[in-house]
């Protein structure tokens, strides 16, 4: 019986399970800190942002200071190129994203090629991109983790040198744009990046439009306005 209930604390221990209770808050979703006995393993050192935008994708992918570096999951990678009428921002990928290797895959990425159709693009014709390249545990992201999200964007903005942004989600765009008052989803706004600023509307993600298709109308509203600021 001691052994089978030794056996059982252990497994609670294991499980990040110490005490009863603590003040101390708990992150359940990242691993537990190494301790002072075990010295060898230390913080990975972050590495300088990059320079160019080619190789800002791959400090993304390799960095192991980065966030995403805890979570499972291959990463999903931004594609376009440099000076882009239209940089798309989104959240970040979806499960089917993952299983795709893309972007926006699936259900939502027939309906966000839709949208881009609807204002005279297509996804050659844009830079795609997501706040993080894969996806945590449940999709929940601590408010650090959006610090370094939001920080890393003004970097990558600067390289990527769009025209116009499109923010996709309302957590992009809490991250990322001061949040607009409710019905004034198509003003325009500026993101200030690296370089300087360049204007940016934001709209619901098309995983929220499948599921909610009343926005859609406050959606063609948005995408109205982007037609206006593409033909300036």
């Amino acid at each position: 019986m001691a052994a089978a209930a030794s056996a059982y604390l252990a497994w609670w221990r294991l499980a990040g399970v110490d005490c009863a209770v603590s003040d101390a808050p708990v992150s359940w979703l990242r691993p537990a800190m190494e301790t002072a006995a075990n010295p060898s393993k230390s913080e990975p050192t972050p590495l300088a942002k990059p320079a160019t935008l080619e190789a800002f994708g791959a400090w993304l992918a390799e960095d192991a200071s980065q966030p995403e570096r805890q979570w499972p999951g291959a990463p999903v990678l931004p594609s376009g190129k440099t000076n882009a009428p239209l940089m798309v921002i989104s959240d970040m990928p979806d499960p089917q994203d993952i299983a795709a290797g893309a972007l926006l895959s699936g259900k939502a990425g027939a309906l966000f090629d839709a949208m881009l159709a609807a204002v005279g693009l297509g996804r050659a014709d844009i830079y795609l991109t997501s706040m993080f390249v894969s996806r945590p545990p449940g999709g929940m992201v601590e408010a650090a983790d959006l610090n370094i999200a939001a920080d890393r964007m003004r970097s990558h903005v600067a390289l990527a040198a769009p025209g116009r942004l499109l923010l996709l989600g309302d957590r992009t765009v809490r991250t990322l744009l001061p949040v607009p008052d409710k019905g004034e989803m198509d003003i325009l706004q500026f993101f200030n990046h690296d370089g300087g600023t360049v204007p940016a509307l934001a709209t619901f993600h098309p995983r929220l439009l499948l599921g909610q298709p009343a926005a859609k109308a406050e959606s063609w509203r948005t995408l109205q306005r982007l037609v206006e600021e593409l033909h300036q």
